[in-house]
């Protein structure tokens, strides 16, 4: 409902009631009542009716009066001088690394956001530590003002620089390999935050730029326009869709849903990473209420009553994309950023049953074990 459809329903409201105060007051009046008597409850009838008008309409001027939708015109992840010591739940280290980089990635090992920019390290074989993440208390995030993972940090000479937003991320660290003459801090300012107030008044933050890679110098980018615009759309696409057909089939019933959580811990390792109750505390607690988010995410993105066909429907888009181009990868020989970005989406849920009934019902196998096997060998190093 509009909020012009709200003003005048409660005018209407308060029509009813000034009405009924005025027959109250006819059925009381005698045919003897003094001439002034009725000439005071005119002017009062007339008093309020003017009253309900006047507040109504302020209201609705209140309501519909323009606001500034952004809040804040920039705002950039700034150096930090510090981050507290905690233990790195695993270091993975690759050999030949010469990408000069020191980086501690926390995250939860199973969130598709994560998983995107694990496989973009791994793919350009970059080493790093990981800081596994409670989902449920996120203790070892605390120092930072941005709350989600995942959360990149850079060790530089003269402090750490965050990188925040798994698109940015991978968006900065990818200018960087391919423009080195820009440190990374210098970078990360080519990707400011704006918050804003969106038509339906909630509070927003977007980060700009955030699937565009920053070089000086056009000529290092060895795809054209047209294919860096295809790479930025299926990227985009990946968030914005791709991503929100996985909880509704993961957490599609109690027991998937049990299954799924139960793999998390085996893979993120929680047995050796958190003490027992608060690993049972992130399953059981974790799976019954994804299994109820799941639904209500259902509703949200508009799937299909049979949530697998949706998941379906999107892969097979995805495979009929790079079939028409008659190449292993979106991005031709090798994968490009948009292949490493569906690759990480769906690396999230290998160990799922979503993912076994995706394999069997779709043709992204061939396409996704290609990948799997990239990202493995780490065959994006040779370009750096």
């Amino acid at each position: 409902m509009s909020l012009l459809s709200k003003g005048i329903g409660r005018l209407h409201s308060k029509n009813i009631l000034n009405g009924f105060q005025l027959v109250t007051c006819r059925k009381y009046a005698s045919k003897e009542t003094p001439s002034f008597v009725k000439s005071a409850l005119k002017v009062s009838a007339v008093g309020v009716t003017m009253g309900a008008l006047v507040g109504t309409g302020y209201t609705i001027h209140q309501q519909n009066k323009p606001r500034g939708h952004i809040l804040n015109e920039q705002n950039v992840v700034e150096m930090i001088k510090d981050v507290p010591k905690i233990k790195a739940s695993r270091s993975i280290r690759i050999p030949g690394d010469n990408s000069g980089l020191k980086l501690t990635l926390y995250q939860y090992q199973t969130c598709p956001f994560c998983c995107k920019v694990r496989a973009f390290l791994d793919y350009y074989g970059i080493s790093y530590d990981i800081v596994e993440v409670d989902p449920v208390l996120r203790q070892s995030i605390k120092w930072s003002t941005y709350k989600k993972v995942p959360i990149l940090v850079a060790e530089e000479n003269d402090g750490y620089q965050p990188l925040n937003d798994s698109t940015m991320i991978i968006s900065a660290l990818a200018s960087y390999l391919k423009d080195n003459k820009k440190e990374l801090p210098e970078i990360v300012k080519y990707f400011p935050s704006i918050e804003f107030y969106d038509d339906n008044g909630v509070r927003k933050n977007e980060i700009m730029n955030r699937y565009f890679l920053m070089l000086d110098n056009p000529s290092i980018q060895k795809y054209s326009d047209k294919e860096l615009g295809e790479e930025r759309k299926w990227r985009k696409w990946a968030d914005d869709v791709l991503v929100h057909t996985l909880s509704p089939n993961v957490y599609r019933n109690k027991d998937e849903a049990l299954q799924a959580f139960n793999w998390f811990s085996e893979v993120g390792e929680w047995e050796a990473n958190f003490p027992s109750w608060e690993r049972n505390l992130i399953v059981y607690v974790g799976a019954g209420a994804m299994w109820l988010i799941g639904k209500r995410l259902k509703r949200r993105h508009n799937l299909k009553d049979d949530v697998r066909q949706s998941l379906y429907d999107e892969c097979n888009k995805w495979v009929r994309a790079v079939n028409k181009k008659g190449t292993a990868f979106m991005g031709g020989d090798a994968p490009n950023l948009a292949d490493l970005a569906v690759f990480g989406v769906l690396n999230s849920i290998e160990g799922c049953i979503a993912f076994r009934d995706l394999q069997q019902n779709t043709k992204i196998d061939k396409w996704y074990s290609s990948m799997k096997e990239a990202v493995g060998n780490h065959e994006g190093s040779k370009f750096i």
